[in-house]
């Protein structure tokens, strides 16, 4: 059990551009903020999981978007420039805040290094999912950052199929509390904002990550201070995946929609 006066925050990432905002963010309104970074899950294991459950073609075909995608964002510096400069946000390296390696989140040591900390809140970004036994043995509330609005854009690319689906009312972000499902969890906060006509499925997560930085302080702003006040995840409820580079270039040719 966490005291009333800990203030600890635990975040949970596997790394990258995107949470190091949020990790910032959190770190410059609250202070005592610890990080476990997780290894990126391997590619291998990312393939076979998607296989399994969609099938070789339509794996193969995200895998190529996948690497598309990371190719592409070499070419998306100025965009990328002029998001953090519109959010003030800041993405660079913290050497002040502790980071302490774990392979997954899933594993007893990180579950032990969690406990020891004691936090009063663990802020979910960019990492594997909990499974229910890690999740189980949380000290304390366990919150998500999502780029997308759930439950209609669950799982990912969510900016980008909000736009796919004409739906750009609905490109944001959400922070929830975590459950057993993918992006399932009870709502705290949701943002909604509009991309511009360069920004591109590189550039969307980071728009929405930026621009979002707001409501994962008030989450947490809420955990610390036992006032979480979670909505159902009512509506349409969808989980996305990464377009296949064929359904990608189809949207992008014919849409303008990259």
């Amino acid at each position: 059990m966490t005291s009333a006066a800990n203030q600890r925050i635990v975040i949970v990432t596997a790394g990258g551009r995107n949470p190091q905002i949020l990790i910032n963010a959190l770190e410059s309104r609250f202070g005592s903020v610890t990080v476990l970074l997780e290894q990126p899950e391997s590619k291998t294991v990312f393939l076979k999981r998607r296989i399994r459950k969609l099938g070789l073609m339509t794996a193969a075909g995200q895998f190529a978007t996948m690497v598309a995608s990371k190719f592409g964002k070499r070419f998306t510096e100025k965009r990328t420039a002029e998001i953090l400069r519109q959010y003030d946000a800041d993405d660079r390296d913290n050497p002040a805040i502790p980071v302490i390696a774990v392979h997954s989140i899933n594993t007893p040591d990180a579950i032990a290094q969690i406990r020891a900390l004691n936090p009063a809140v663990v802020f979910l970004v960019s990492c594997r999912m909990l499974s229910a036994s890690t999740l189980a043995a949380m000290p304390c509330p366990v919150i998500n950052f999502h780029a997308g609005i759930n439950p209609q854009y669950r799982g990912l690319m969510g900016g980008y199929w909000a736009r796919v689906e004409n739906d750009e009312a609905n490109f944001g972000a959400t922070v929830h509390l975590v459950d057993a499902g993918v992006d399932t969890g009870d709502i705290l906060y949701q943002s909604r904002m509009t991309p511009s006509k360069s920004d591109t499925m590189h550039t969307y997560p980071l728009l929405q990550t930026a621009a979002s930085t707001g409501i994962a302080v008030r989450a947490v702003e809420d955990a610390l201070s036992g006032n979480l006040k979670p909505l159902p995840s009512n509506g349409n409820s969808r989980q996305w995946y990464h377009p296949p580079v064929w359904t990608w270039l189809w949207n992008g040719f014919s849409r303008s929609i990259w």
